[in-house]
């Protein structure tokens, strides 16, 4: 029985199901990659709309609006060798200390 309030302080704590470093689809974000949480970290989905794939890499371009640390546009470009695997079929990005700054990009697998 003592052990129950503790249960349920945890879990009013993450109302939506969701913890730090965790995407919406259930996979966690490296801790190296996400400062905060679901409401306030640097960590969030982008559209596909905002990612162009290139020989390069990735060139990435976010608009105010397109996450929620951006507040004038970026463009981005990550080599193949620094993109990490998403654990969905979306592409993540993570901003970090500021919105000037990419730390990680995830990439869903590509198929052929």
């Amino acid at each position: 029985m003592r052990g129950i309030p503790i249960l349920m302080v945890v879990a009013s704590a993450f109302p939506s199901g969701l913890f730090a470093h965790e995407a919406l689809s259930g996979w966690k974000y490296e801790a190296f990659c996400c400062n905060g949480n679901e409401h306030n970290g640097d960590c969030q989905m982008i559209s596909t709309k905002n990612v162009k794939v290139t020989p390069q890499g990735y060139d990435i371009s976010l608009r105010p609006g397109e996450h929620r640390l951006v507040t004038r546009s970026h463009e981005f470009i990550v080599p193949q060798s620094q993109t990490r695997r998403s654990g969905d079929e979306d592409y993540h990005l993570c901003l970090y200390p500021n919105e000037d700054t990419l730390r990680c990009f995830y990439a869903p697998d590509m198929g052929y």
